[in-house]
């Protein structure tokens, strides 16, 4: 069966060179942990998003429980947030001790509804966390007016959102913090686990690179706790690197192929991504949705053709969330998107031969349904 998931291995065929010469550089540095790789990479991050500080850190759930530990975020604090997201973004809030509150998000783009966060603001908040979702961000000027009000950090989860910007800010710039992951099949991704917190703060700059580092400021010594072992490798931080430079030409391939289906898929029963105002999306994925998914899905598996689902479940349905007593009914729109979207093939190396095969595959199952 096809799967479109997996566009990082045409990718490595592209730049296998350079990939293999990245880990070659380190392998013969003698320096394979916290080494000038990291350094470099957490310098040019930092400066690609126009921040004082990158720390690079082992994965982007950590990315997000060091984020929230920077921000003193822990046992007994709600964080707001919402369900339409990967599950990664509530397993980090639930793993400093703190509570998840959701809000619901907007039908026409699936972002957090902003309007219904300040009534979800208890005495117990320390920190909002909204999710920039499938390239695109979330409205930050009522957030930002909110946080300020209430004196409330942000921290953005950018997961999912590497080089999209809002009013022309680069995602990760507009909060205290903002937390990256760079698993594989990120718009920016490694060859195996990574993440990086960005801040513009001194203090949640130094606070992040001891809690990766066992607490230590010095070798042996630990300064507080808890701490972790949570530091980006030094191949994968060379590797990075490198594909750094070509981000924004990512973004660009991405963008032509969202440009075609939206003209090929313009007419059809697709509701096609809603890009909101502001924004330049970098489509990490593409999202559509139908009121007959599943039957759209199945005819495409018969044609030998498997997509994803971004997301099923909400997290609030989930049973490993059952603790924090939402029922069904409490995200109406949330709950009304996951039994409707799915995502069509989205990668910087999906050719346009490709793009169009599956186009004419699509185009025939939405015919005959």
């Amino acid at each position: 069966m096809t799967q479109y998931v997996w566009g990082y291995l045409r990718e490595y065929e592209d730049e296998r060179d350079d990939i293999l010469a990245a880990v070659d550089s380190v392998f013969r540095s003698g320096r394979l942990v916290l080494g000038p790789s990291v350094e470099a990479f957490e310098r040019e991050f930092a400066r690609y998003h126009g921040v004082a500080h990158s720390v690079g850190v082992d994965n982007g759930t950590n990315a997000l429980v060091l984020g929230l530990r920077a921000l003193g975020v822990g046992a007994g604090d709600e964080v707001i947030t919402v369900s339409n997201t990967a599950a990664p973004t509530v397993v980090a809030i639930d793993a400093v001790g703190a509570t998840p509150v959701f809000v619901d998000v907007r039908e026409e783009d699936y972002l957090m509804d902003v309007g219904q966060v300040e009534p979800a603001i208890t005495e117990r908040t320390k920190c909002l966390l909204p999710v920039h979702l499938y390239g695109q961000c979330a409205d930050m000027a009522p957030l930002e007016a909110l946080a300020a009000r209430y004196g409330l950090p942000i921290l953005e989860d950018c997961a999912q959102a590497h080089g999209a910007r809002h009013h022309g800010r680069i995602a990760g710039s507009m909060g205290k913090a903002a937390a990256f992951s760079f698993y594989p099949t990120k718009v920016l991704g490694a060859y195996g686990d990574g993440g990086a917190v960005v801040t513009g703060a001194a203090d949640v700059d130094a606070a992040l690179r001891r809690l990766r580092y066992y607490g230590m400021e010095d070798v042996y010594h630990v300064e507080q706790t808890p701490g972790y072992n949570s530091r980006l490798d030094e191949v994968q931080a060379e590797i990075l690197r490198r594909k750094l430079g070509r981000l924004d030409g990512y973004l660009a391939r991405r963008r032509e192929i969202a440009a075609r289906y939206a003209e090929a898929l313009e007419g059809t029963d697709l509701v096609l991504p809603a890009v909101a105002e502001g924004n330049e999306h970098v489509y990490y994925v593409y999202v559509v949705r139908h009121p007959r998914r599943d039957d759209v899905l199945a005819a495409l598996r018969d044609h030998d053709v498997a997509l994803n689902i971004s997301y099923p479940w909400p997290v609030h349905t989930q049973r490993g969330f059952a603790h924090l007593g939402y029922r069904e009914g409490a995200l109406p729109i949330t709950e009304k998107l996951a039994g409707e979207i799915f995502s069509l093939p989205m990668y910087a190396s999906f050719t346009p031969e490709d793009q169009e095969k599956f186009i004419a595959v699509l185009l025939d199952v939405l015919a005959r349904l």
